[in-house]
């Protein structure tokens, strides 16, 4: 049976030498893992069409045997190119798709979770990639987990704590220009990553490259 979906490329990787994995996120039936057959070919109907953070419509044929399924057509509604013009962009953005990865179970509706990574996706390339853009994505997918922070029992500064709310609660666009102060920024990545690993047992891989080295050269 053909089914038909919107999806965000997480990854693709090589099956054979002219085949591709693709693994998608999408809202009703979550992350899922399709094959690209011949997808490396010159004359191949995917060509240009599967890379990562590309939003396109899709046709799938389910597998009874395994988790891969048989990609079928593939229509680009989004590339995402302006992710690509900054080394920093790709590191925030890749560091979320293994946290989405970390926390969430193959092939389950992931409707919230996937509307939460396109409108980051959307929204990270017209902003300048400071640490508080993956704050706030930590903060959010936390929220939509049931994990939202109980900030009445840290011990957080006053303005810090404003900051969290602020980045937690709002959307992409009414989040705030103005830079995070040093000291905040600092607060904010130190809570959060006790907080992560307390919950989720390990950090995921990449968070040090997508903030603490940008937090380290503000």
């Amino acid at each position: 049976m053909v089914e038909k979906t919107t999806g965000l490329i997480l990854r693709t990787r090589p099956l054979t030498e002219t085949s591709l994995i693709v693994h998608w996120l999408t809202p009703q039936f979550g992350r899922l893992a399709t094959v690209a057959k011949g997808a490396c070919r010159p004359k191949s109907p995917f060509r240009g069409k599967l890379d990562l953070f590309y939003h396109a419509d899709f046709s799938f044929s389910r597998s009874r045997r395994s988790e891969l399924h048989a990609l079928r057509e593939v229509s680009l509604l989004d590339t995402h190119a302006a992710l690509r013009r900054e080394l920093a962009y790709l590191r925030q953005a890749s560091y979320c798709v293994r946290l989405l990865e970390q926390t969430t179970e193959t092939e389950t509706p992931l409707q919230p979770m996937f509307e939460l990574f396109r409108g980051f996706l959307d929204w990270l390339p017209g902003h300048p990639p400071r640490p508080e853009n993956v704050f706030a994505f930590e903060l959010k997918l936390l929220s939509e987990l049931g994990l939202q922070p109980d900030l009445t029992q840290s011990r957080l500064n006053r303005d810090t704590v404003g900051i969290i709310q602020i980045l937690s609660g709002v959307d992409w666009p009414a989040i705030p220009e103005a830079n995070v102060s040093a000291a905040r920024a600092t607060e904010i990545d130190q809570f959060l990553h006790g907080f992560l690993i307390y919950h989720l047992e390990r950090l995921a891989s990449g968070r040090a490259a997508a903030v603490g080295q940008l937090a380290a050269n503000r």
